[in-house]
């Protein structure tokens, strides 16, 4: 099993999401930046070195909104590699920066309206949920950037 860490960036009530390229498995899927814990590497160091490499920004402090098991359909795939993820998801509070796309196909600020009808990455589809259903919960609106 993979471990995995994300960032979930917001700015004015809109959300970071990121483009897969199309030359990569699942392309141009959105999903949030980030990347594989390292030896050694705690799921927040992970992030923070994921987002200065992906999107040259450092992030401030950052939140657990949600952790989950993943796998993709293919798992047992002719190439025997193991595709099944646990997945931290961190809302970051703030960073340093202004995202400069380095490893994506594009990335877009969109409001959660527009996520959810994102052709969005299997496996983050959950927490796309969540992140909806919290922002419901503590404003009362359907979406910060509607």
């Amino acid at each position: 099993m993979k471990e995995v860490a994300v960032g979930i960036l917001t700015r004015d009530g809109l959300v970071l999401a990121c483009q897969r390229r199309r030359t990569v498995r699942y392309p141009l899927k959105w999903e949030f930046p980030g990347g594989k814990l390292e030896r050694g590497e705690t799921p927040p160091d992970t992030l923070r070195r994921e987002l200065r490499e992906e999107l040259s920004i450092d992030a401030g402090p950052m939140d657990l909104l949600h952790r989950q098991e993943w796998t993709y359909p293919e798992a047992s795939g002719q190439d025997g590699a193991d595709r099944t993820y646990r997945v931290f998801y961190y809302t970051v509070r703030s960073f340093h920066g202004e995202p400069v796309n380095h490893v994506f196909e594009q990335i877009r600020w969109v409001s959660l309206a527009e996520l959810e009808g994102m052709d969005i990455l299997e496996g983050n589809r959950e927490a796309v949920r969540l992140l909806i259903t919290c922002t419901d919960q503590s404003d009362g609106r359907a979406s910060e950037g509607a």
